[in-house]
This record gives C-alpha cells, sequence and structure tokens, in this order.
C-alpha cells in the first residue's frame, strides 16, 4: 500500500469498493468486511502476481484493479474449496 501511495484509509476504501465490484461480477454474497478483506488480501495477492511477470500497478486505479483481480481469484479459490 505504501508503494501505492495510499493510506490505510484509503486502502479499506477502495479495497471495500473492489471486494464489491468482484463480489457482483462473481456473483456472490458477502457482507461489507468480507468484501474490504477480499479487496485488500486480492490486491495484495494479485501485486504479488503480477509482479512475477514484470508487471507493476500504481496509484489509486492500479490498487483498484489488482484489488478487484484478486478478490475474483480468492472467490474462486473458496468456491473450489468448499465443493
Amino acid at each position: 500500500m505504501e508503494q501505492a501511495g495510499i493510506g490505510w484509509i484509503a486502502a479499506i476504501i477502495i479495497g471495500g469498493i473492489a471486494g464489491w465490484l468482484a463480489e457482483q461480477f462473481m456473483k456472490s454474497n458477502m457482507g461489507v468486511l468480507m468484501n474490504i478483506i477480499l479487496g485488500i488480501v486480492g490486491a495484495i495477492i494479485a501485486n504479488a502476481l503480477l509482479s512475477l511477470f514484470g508487471v507493476a500497478l500504481g496509484g489509486w486505479l492500479g490498487y483498484l484493479i489488482a484489488g478487484f483481480v484478486g478478490a475474483c481469484i480468492l472467490i474462486a479459490v473458496g468456491r473450489l474449496i468448499r465443493r
């Protein structure tokens, strides 16, 4: 988050938006707290995966995109584990 140039409060807000977008996209039903967690953890995971390919997303928009992609990955993995 510090590399993206955003603070903790902005990370929570952006993480919540990214988690909510992923929830809508994946047709999932989760609460606000879980959306925030999915967005923040998803952004960390997506940034780690993208850095393996040499891609770096920065700023608010990059954090939102990474959070969305990572949250979708986490929702898909969660569905696989539940089955």
